[in-house]
C-alpha cells in the first residue's frame, strides 16, 4: 500500500526533548551472538600453564582452544577503555542471542557461563604460587547490574565440585578493576582443573552487563604481580568520513573534500608500570582487488606507563576507480603498535578498520548497544525523521531497519515509513514525498542483521537533504517499537522526533539505525521462505466492512485463517477450501489482522477495518 502526499516494562533512561519522551532501554537480542543450530558442545583439550586470554579476536564466539561454552559476546564495543582490544561481555542472552526467559522479567538465576579448557595442575602443588588474574568492568555500555547481580568465579576441585571463590554485587560503571585469586587448596592441584565465570541476571531484561578483560592463570606469581606487560590496540578506529560510516562510493567520490575526515586515528594503550619503546603505523588496500592505497611510515614513541594515545594520520587520496557506479568498495586500514623487544602478546597489536562504500547511507557503525523507543501516545502519531544528504541525485528503493528485540516479539506492530523533503522543529509542519503504510517489524537471524523493506515505488532524490523515518498511526493500538541504538556514535544523530504534535530534536547520544538505500533495486527480507517455492496468492474483502469480509486463497487444495485482534490476539481459526466467509458482525470497531496457512506457508498478516 502506498501513496504520494504533501502534508503540513521497566524504563531504565528516560529523556525529554521539548515534549518527545525517548526512552531508551535494555538491548533483548544480540544477532552477533546468534546460531541457528543447537548449542555447539565444544571440544574438550586439556592445556598446561600458563593459560592467556585477552579475547583479541574477530569472532564473537569464545576460542574453543581456550574455552568450552559460548554463551558470552567477544567484542569491542561493550566496553569503556578495556584493558586491551577486545572483552568478554556476560549479560541475560543465551547462545542465540536471546533472553533466557521470555515471560518473567523480573527472575534472577544464573545466566551466562565461560568455562575454560581442562587444565593439568596436577604437576604443581600449593609451593608453586599459582595466582589467576583477571580484570572486570561492570555496565560498560550497557546497563549496569545492581546489588543482587553477581559476577562469580568458580573452580573445580577433585571431586569434579565447582566452589565459589569470589563474587561482586552489581554496581554502577568503573574503570577496569583487577582481581588476584591464589590457588592455595590441594583439591585444585589435579589433572583436569577449571575454572569457571557466572554472572546472575534478570534473563528477560538483559540490564544487567558485566566486561572481562584480561585473564591470566600462571605459576611463580605473588598478590604484588599485577603489572601488565603489554602495549595493546585498543578502541575501534575512527571512521575515514566526516559524518556517514558508510555511503555509496559514487556519492562519496561526487564530493570527497567534504565527506572524507581530515584525518583518521587509533589508539593504542601501555599499561606496564614502565615506559616502553613503540613503533606504529598503518596500511591501507582496497579490500576485493587487493589494490594499495596508502601507509604511513614506520614511526617510533615512547609511551608513558599507564597511558593511552591516539596516533593520527592525514587521510589519503581514495586513487581507486571503482568496477561500476554500484560496486561495493571496501577500505581496509590495519594499523599496528608494537614493542619490537617486548615479549608481550602479539596478536593485540594490530586492529582493522573497514571503511565500507555499499548502498546504503548510515550513521551507525552495525553494532547495537541498546534499544531505543519513543514513547506514543493515545491520541497522537509517533513519528521518527533522520536527516540525511546526497551530493548527486540518486534513487531511494527502500529502507534497511536493526528493530531491537521485545518480548514478546512485536510482530504485528504496523507502522509506515516516511520520505520528508523537508521538517519544521518546533511545528507540526513537514512535507513528505512519499509514504508506504502497512509495514510490520521483522528480525534477522543472519549476518545481516537489518530487516530490509523495499519501496513498492522508487523514489527519485535531487542532490541534497532528505529525510527518512517512521510513523506509528494513531489509535492504532500498536505500542512502541524498539530500534537498534548505536552508542559508540556519539552525538550528531540527525535524529528528529515527534509524538506530541511538534519535530523536536532529539537529544539521545548514538545513533538510531535506520539506513536509506539507494541505487539498484533491493530484495526485501523474507520472513518465511515456502516450502513449495511458490507464492502465496489471497486476498480478504470487502475492506472496511460492517459484518463480513471474504477470504480467498489460490493453488492450494486446503488452508487455514487466522483472524487476530491488534494485541495478537487469536480470535477466530479454522480452515476452509478455496474462499470463506467470516462473520465480523459482533466485533467492536477497530483494527484487526487475518493471515492464511497453507502448505507449510504463513501468509505476512494484513490490516482489515471493522465499522
Amino acid at each position: 500500500m502506498r501513496k504520494f502526499i504533501t502534508t503540513s516494562v521497566l524504563c531504565c533512561l528516560l529523556y525529554l526533548s521539548g515534549y518527545a519522551q525517548e526512552m531508551v532501554l535494555p538491548l533483548l537480542y544480540n544477532p552477533h551472538q546468534n546460531s541457528l543450530q543447537a548449542p555447539v558442545k565444544f571440544k574438550t583439550t586439556t592445556l598446561s600453564l600458563p593459560f592467556f586470554e585477552d579475547f583479541a579476536q574477530n569472532s564473537p564466539i569464545p576460542d574453543n582452544s581456550r574455552w568450552i561454552d559460548r554463551s558470552v559476546y567477544i567484542n569491542n564495543t561493550m566496553a569503556v577503555n578495556p584493558v586491551s582490544r577486545g572483552v568478554a561481555t556476560f549479560d541475560a542472552l543465551d547462545y542465540r542471542g536471546l533472553p533466557y526467559d521470555s515471560t518473567n522479567p523480573f527472575l534472577l538465576l544464573y545466566a551466562d557461563s565461560l568455562t575454560s579448557q581442562p587444565i593439568d595442575l596436577s604437576v604443581y602443588s600449593p609451593a608453586d604460587s599459582i595466582y589467576l588474574s583477571f580484570f572486570y568492568q561492570p555496565q560498560g555500555r550497557g546497563f549496569a547490574p545492581e546489588t543482587q547481580d553477581s559476577l562469580m568465579l568458580y573452580l573445580k576441585d577433585t571431586a569434579d565440585a565447582w566452589i565459589k571463590v569470589w563474587a561482586k554485587e552489581g554496581t554502577s560503571i568503573d574503570s577496569f578493576r583487577q582481581v588476584m585469586i591464589p590457588i592455595t587448596d590441594p583439591a585444585f592441584f589435579h589433572g583436569a582443573f577449571q575454572f569457571r565465570f557466572v554472572n546472575i541476571a534478570s534473563i528477560n531484561l538483559n540490564d544487567d552487563i558485566w566486561n572481562l578483560d584480561y585473564i591470566r592463570l600462571a605459576a611463580n606469581r605473588n598478590m604484588y604481580d599485577t603489572a601488565v606487560n603489554d602495549v595493546s590496540t585498543l578502541n575501534q578506529p575512527t571512521s575515514l568520513l566526516n559524518d556517514y560510516t558508510s555511503m555509496p562510493y559514487r556519492q562519496f567520490m561526487a564530493n570527497v573534500s567534504g565527506e572524507q575526515s581530515a584525518q583518521h586515528s587509533f589508539t593504542v594503550r601501555n599499561y606496564d608500570g614502565v615506559q616502553r619503546s613503540v613503533v606504529y603505523g598503518y596500511t591501507a588496500r582496497e579490500q576485493a582487488s587487493n589494490t594499495f592505497l596508502s601507509s604511513s611510515p614506520v614511526s617510533n614513541d615512547n609511551l608513558d606507563p599507564y597511558s593511552y594515545k591516539s596516533y593520527s594520520f592525514g587521510n589519503y587520496s581514495p586513487g581507486f576507480t571503482a568496477p561500476s557506479p554500484y560496486a561495493r568498495v571496501v577500505f581496509e586500514n590495519k594499523y599496528f603498535v608494537s614493542d619490537p623487544g617486548g615479549t608481550d602478546p602479539k596478536a593485540n597489536d594490530t586492529i582493522i578498520y573497514e571503511q565500507v562504500f555499499d548502498n546504503y547511507l548510515a550513521y551507525d557503525d552495525g553494532t547495537a548497544e541498546k534499544s531505543y523507543f519513543l514513547k506514543q501516545g493515545n491520541t497522537l502519531p509517533a513519528k521518527t525523521a533522520i536527516e540525511f544528504h546526497l551530493n548527486q541525485p540518486d534513487t531511494l528503493r527502500g529502507v534497511a531497519i536493526y528493530f531491537g528485540r521485545q518480548v514478546p516479539l512485536a510482530l504485528l506492530k504496523f507502522f509506515d515509513i516516511a520520505v520528508y523533503k523537508h521538517i519544521t522543529v518546533g511545528s507540526f509542519f513537514d512535507t513528505a514525498i512519499y509514504l508506504q503504510s502497512l509495514n510490520f517489524p521483522g528480525y534477522v537471524d543472519t549476518i545481516n542483521h537489518f530487516w530490509v523493506y523495499r519501496f513498492d515505488t522508487a523514489v527519485a532524490l535531487p542532490a541534497g537533504t532528505f529525510f527518512l523515518g517512521t510513523i506509528q498511526p494513531a489509535q492504532s493500538g500498536s505500542d512502541s517499537l524498539y530500534f537498534g541504538l548505536d552508542l559508540n556514535r556519539q552525538g550528531g544523530n540527525h535524529l528528529y522526533v515527534n509524538d506530541a504534535g511538534t519535530w523536536q530534536p532529539s537529544i539521545v547520544q548514538g545513533a538510531l539505525m535506520i539506513r536509506p538505500l539507494l541505487g539498484q533495486p533491493v530484495i526485501g527480507t523474507n520472513v518465511d521462505e515456502p516450502a513449495s517455492n511458490k507464492t502465496l496468492t489471497w486476498n480478504v474483502f470487502p475492506n472496511p466492512a460492517e459484518n463480513q469480509v471474504t477470504v480467498t486463497v489460490e493453488g492450494h487444495t486446503s488452508a487455514e485463517f487466522e483472524l487476530l485482534d491488534m494485541q495478537g490476539r487469536t480470535l477466530q481459526r479454522s480452515g476452509f477450501v478455496s474462499h470463506r466467509a467470516l462473520d465480523i458482525s459482533a466485533l467492536s470497531p477497530g483494527i484487526y489482522f487475518v493471515r492464511i496457512f497453507a502448505d507449510g506457508q504463513v501468509s505476512p498478516p494484513r490490516k482489515i477495518v471493522k465499522l
